[in-house]
């Protein structure tokens, strides 16, 4: 009996794998040229996939990931839940994404969708008509591992240079190099050698179907910055922060987790002033520390989270509970 090809659906929300250059050796301004194709256009310069599997091009916003903003992640999150409820045989969803915040947009939907099914989010670091770019090249292998049945229960994964991440632990390490992502304290979960998908361990921290969070959440998450220390920093920043109305600040410290006195300071004014405050590192890789002096005036670990993922999870946390035992509970838990 025939084997059955599995459906998976690419959205396109613009980036680097969406780009065209102005010719093949424009591999780094090409976003100067302001040429970004629609998902159709994308998936027809894929080469032919055979039984691998029916792809189904979805428009989103074709934009560059430096503009996303919370309202895109809410719209991105209703959108692929309204494409496996309209199509119950969907094997998985793979999103082309530009990667200056790939890691941002997989950690919110990793925390806020309940799908089943895998959700790959994949990028570039070369637009489609660059030389030797890696584009399609990532684009066959997201969905190859969207269809893969081990990728199932790892919750949102993220694809590129043959390697497949979870979404919590990977961060972008380089601006140009092809292996610009990297999950710096547990290694990547597998890898796509042709057309062979291998894992080799599941994330332990809540996400998708196990996390207590929604896309209600995103819609209600406040205002949270994040600062980022330096020798001589006097807290200005965080101050700032406060008065435009952030309900949460992430300090981005020194290793392995602290600020200047003046930004200690600082933090402890906003705390009496209702501010939730976060540490963690700028180290990019670690637990930030928890010390007792932090913890006697009321600022909380950030775990080994960077501070963009962070700061998601304190605003989807803050949508929901301003209470501090409450806060770290979740930062302990994802």
């Amino acid at each position: 009996m025939a084997r059955s090809i599995p459906d998976v659906a690419f959205i396109g929300a613009g980036g680097t794998i969406a780009s065209i250059g102005k010719d093949a050796f424009d591999v780094l301004d090409y976003g100067n040229n302001d040429n970004r194709l629609h998902a159709e256009d994308i998936v027809a310069q894929l080469p032919p996939l055979g039984g691998l599997a029916r792809v189904t091009p979805v428009r989103f916003k074709n934009i560059e990931s430096t503009a996303i903003t919370a309202e895109d992640w809410r719209d991105l999150a209703l959108l692929c839940t309204r494409l496996a409820e309209e199509n119950l045989e969907l094997a998985g969803i793979v999103i082309g994404h530009g990667t200056a915040t790939l890691d941002e947009t997989a950690y919110c939907l990793s925390l806020t969708l309940k799908l089943t099914i895998p959700v790959v989010v994949v990028g570039s670091q070369r637009p489609l008509n660059g030389l030797s770019s890696d584009a399609q090249a990532n684009l066959v292998n997201a969905i190859r591992v969207a269809v893969a049945p081990a990728s199932s229960g790892r919750g949102v994964l993220v694809v590129l240079n043959d390697e497949v991440h979870a979404a919590r632990e990977v961060t972008k390490r380089s601006t140009f190099r092809l292996h610009a992502f990297h999950s710096p304290d547990f290694g990547i979960l597998g890898q796509v050698d042709g057309d062979v998908v291998v894992y080799y361990r599941k994330p332990e921290r809540l996400h998708t179907t196990g996390s207590e969070f929604s896309v209600a959440d995103i819609e209600n998450m406040p205002r949270v910055d994040i600062a980022y220390s330096y020798a001589g920093s006097d807290g200005t920043a965080i101050n700032a922060f406060a008065d435009a109305g952030a309900k949460g600040i992430v300090l981005a410290g020194f290793a392995p987790g602290m600020g200047t006195p003046a930004e200690v300071a600082a933090l402890e004014d906003t705390i009496s002033r209702g501010v939730v405050a976060l540490q963690s590192s700028r180290a990019g890789s670690g637990r930030a520390l928890d010390s007792a002096r932090h913890r006697a005036i009321g600022i909380m670990t950030a775990d080994n989270l960077t501070p963009q993922k962070a700061r998601i999870l304190l605003g989807l946390a803050l949508a929901r509970t301003t209470e501090r035992g409450e806060i770290q509970r979740i930062f302990a838990t994802y």
